[in-house]
């Protein structure tokens, strides 16, 4: 299976949803395109919705971590929302829970950013 990105603004937050999956064969892909965005410097947060990622490895575990080291650096929170069990069981056994905020849904994750829709 592939992976869609949908990336888009939200105010000064950059909303990611992924869907499919993110692995070794896709991980550059959204590595490229979410260093370019965060690069023009609008953005203060970051939001991952990972309702409609289906699979991730390490190589997956490595662009979310490295977003979060970008993000962090200029300032700003990255948050998760919508993460589906078998992904959660993975972030949990990474640790990553320890770094990352989560949310339920991509809705109380845009407020934690102070953005109201």
């Amino acid at each position: 299976m592939s992976l869609y990105v949908d990336v888009f603004p939200r105010r000064k937050v950059l909303v990611v949803r992924l869907a499919g999956e993110l692995d070794h064969h896709t991980s550059s892909e959204v590595r490229e395109r979410l260093e370019s965005e965060l690069d023009k410097g609008i953005y203060r947060d970051l939001v991952f919705n990972l309702s409609d990622l289906t699979f991730m490895d390490s190589s997956g575990l490595g662009v979310i971590l490295g977003r979060y080291r970008q993000i962090s650096q200029l300032g700003g929170n990255m948050m998760l929302c919508s993460v589906r069990p078998s992904i959660h069981r993975l972030f949990e056994l990474s640790g990553m829970f320890k770094i990352l905020a989560l949310h339920e849904d991509e809705q109380s994750a845009l407020l934690a950013c102070g953005v109201a829709s």
